[in-house]
């Protein structure tokens, strides 16, 4: 019976992805400079499409090997009457091009190579150099995180494990060493018909041998035909196992103040940030919680679309987020098994007498259980609150403070806070 092995596990439309993958890591600065120059153009609700990038058609020429004429050369030049025989002619002088204002009706040139960066390009680029700052692995939790391991092969799986080149190696394998006996056996009858049918063919015994080992050979050829092209044990597929590893579990606790003094501009450039933030949280890690916490003379921690566009404002105490950070963390968030982050956005006014107990709660109980924490102010004043927060930067490596006074200054202050350890600025 004749079998039939057809491959239709799926495969993307690009059939060049290696090579758009080789192409994207040749070019890394340059699209990545024309991501930076994107975000600078667009709304923080664009952020997630894709762009189009251009690169100089110079920068993608590859070096190459040519063999000049060289030597002495004689030439015969028809029409010539300049020259005589014998003359040397110089070699003609690399010409530059002449630029100016007015249109030519000649010459030519070549285009900026342009292609387009996908959506999911666009973010890797995007978020390329981020990382949490500080992370660590915790021990192992009661509900242990899984990693998948490859373990070799097994002769059962999904089709989707199959692996084709080493279940056809095994199929072959398999017919050969069936067939080689018979094959052999095969060889051998056919040399011994060939001797019978140069005897006397009028004899009866010799074309009864004949007859039978004819018959004999086409039995042993009918079974070699009837060896399977491929059988369910040829399949080999690709065999996973589960390990435990210790988890990387992190939390990130986002504080945004909406009191009466952030007026909808500065609360534009808290939410820009948070957003960044949160779209930076959520394509890089897949074990991380986010807790929204809102305040104004009281905090209270919100779900994300209260936290982006509650219309809840008042007067300004920044201590209670602090405070209901903390709280939250001793309930939920144990330090031994959890990564804890920050991030606060402010425009740094604040009840005069309560700066000095923000400074405090910062540095004697929360940035003892933080891996790293970040105060954004959306003011350029720098009022009270910068000024207690700045004294914890000199004794606190894993505390750090900046202004984003403008739209355009969101972006660079995200990747200043969160850029990986020892990338460049």
């Amino acid at each position: 019976m004749l079998q039939q092995i057809i491959d239709r596990r799926l495969s993307g439309k690009n059939k060049s992805v290696g090579n758009r993958e080789r192409f994207l890591r040749r070019h890394k600065e340059q699209i990545r400079e024309a991501v930076r120059r994107a975000v600078d153009g667009r709304g923080i609700r664009d952020m997630e499409r894709g762009e189009d990038v251009h690169i100089p058609k110079k920068d993608l020429a590859e070096p190459v090997f040519g063999h000049g004429e060289g030597g002495v050369r004689e030439v015969v030049r028809p029409g010539n009457s300049e020259h005589v025989k014998g003359d040397r002619i110089p070699k003609p002088q690399g010409g530059q091009g002449q630029g100016g204002s007015q249109a030519s009706d000649s010459g030519e040139g070549e285009d900026d190579f342009v292609f387009h960066l996908s959506k999911e390009e666009f973010m890797q680029v995007f978020f390329d150099d981020l990382a949490l700052p500080n992370m660590e692995r915790t021990q192992l939790a009661e509900t242990p995180e899984w990693k998948s391991h490859r373990a070799g092969f097994t002769n059962d799986g999904t089709p989707t494990n199959l692996h084709v080149v080493r279940s056809m190696r095994g199929a072959l394998g398999r017919r050969i060493a069936l067939a080689m006996g018979k094959r052999r056996e095969v060889s051998e009858l056919e040399l011994e018909l060939a001797e019978l049918k140069k005897q006397d063919q009028n004899n009866h015994e010799v074309q009864r041998l004949v007859m039978e080992t004819e018959a004999h050979i086409e039995l042993l050829r009918e079974r070699i035909a009837g060896i399977p092209f491929l059988d369910p044990i040829d399949l080999r597929f690709r065999s996973r196992v589960r390990v435990p590893v210790p988890t990387s579990r992190a939390v990130m606790f986002c504080l945004m103040d909406v009191s009466g003094s952030m007026d909808e501009a500065r609360k534009d450039l808290a939410k820009r940030f948070f957003i960044l933030l949160y779209l930076f949280l959520t394509r890089h890690y897949d074990k991380i919680d986010v807790v929204f916490i809102r305040h104004h003379t009281q905090a209270q921690e919100v779900d994300e679309q209260n936290f982006f566009h509650a219309t809840e404002t008042g007067g300004t105490v920044v201590s209670s987020a602090l405070v209901l950070m903390e709280e939250i963390i001793r309930a939920r968030y144990s330090p031994s098994e959890w990564n804890i982050y920050g991030a606060q956005a402010s425009d740094g006014d604040n009840w005069h007498h309560d700066s000095g107990r923000c400074r405090e709660i910062l540095s004697e109980q929360l940035l003892p259980l933080c891996r790293y924490f970040a105060y954004v102010q959306v003011a350029d004043a720098e009022q009270n609150l910068w000024e207690e927060y700045s004294k914890l930067t000199e004794t606190c490596a894993h505390f750090a403070m900046k202004k984003a006074v403008e739209v355009n200054e969101i972006y660079p202050v995200f990747r200043e806070l969160f850029k990986k350890e020892g990338a460049p600025a």
